[in-house]
């Protein structure tokens, strides 16, 4: 049966979960939980198969509501939201999908999260030499309606072997690529929720592709991928 929207139990299950965050609660409420959880993840599968339709995924990954607790000062034992992340397929195509759900938080996000010091530092000689191209996605119409703007952790000055004067220094300064839509709680449970976190990662694409060239070619635009 098709689950193209989220179980409307969901949320205020979430709400409960953060009052009592705490084994006894949850254990006795494992049955609804269980119930919900399953809903939701054919929510997420649903989700798969329409980004399957423009874009390759290779698989999805649903986030466990067990917290680790191992080097967190926050003790409470569990999450209280629901979240999976899609996952490109091939080292050609780069960037990832991420939905989180949560009362009063909602998102949907992607991009490129903390690369490695190989690719980060290819990104910002791309935008060093020549950043028209960027600035061309980040000024579009269908960007700016779905995201407003690039977000992503920054360093407070230049980096290093970068002239801080650069015209694109707030790009070069940026340490991660993200872009997010957020969801009212009302928009969550609207029977379109599903078309519309698609169409976000949809809009996405422009900016996946061209990162993904980037990542994958040296500086004169020779692939990476046939070395």
């Amino acid at each position: 049966m098709s689950q193209s929207t989220l179980p409307k139990q969901a949320f205020p299950f979430l709400n409960k979960l953060g009052r009592n965050n705490n084994r006894e609660w949850f254990n006795d409420h494992k049955p609804e939980f269980k119930a919900i959880e399953s809903d939701v993840k054919m929510f997420f599968a649903e989700l798969m198969e329409a980004l399957n339709q423009h874009d390759n995924i290779e698989n999805m990954k649903v986030f466990r509501i067990y917290r680790d607790v191992r080097f967190s000062k926050d003790k409470t034992p569990y999450n209280t939201h629901f979240s999976c992340s899609y996952h490109r397929a091939t080292a050609a195509l780069r960037g990832g999908y991420y939905l989180k759900l949560k009362p009063g938080e909602t998102f949907v996000g992607g991009g490129f999260w903390q690369p490695n010091k190989e690719d980060l530092y290819r990104i910002r000689k791309e935008f060093e030499i020549d950043d028209k191209p960027i600035r061309k996605i980040l000024a579009s119409k269908s960007f700016n309606s779905y995201f407003g703007k690039l977000e992503g952790d920054e360093l407070k000055t230049a980096p290093r072997d970068f002239n801080k004067e650069h015209e694109a220094i707030d790009l070069i300064r940026k340490k991660s690529f993200i872009v997010s839509r957020r969801f009212t709680d009302k928009e969550v449970q609207q029977p379109d929720f599903l078309m519309e976190v698609n169409n976000t990662f949809k809009a996405m694409r422009p900016f996946f592709d061209y990162m993904s060239e980037v990542v994958t070619t040296n500086l004169n635009g020779e692939s990476l991928l046939s070395l």
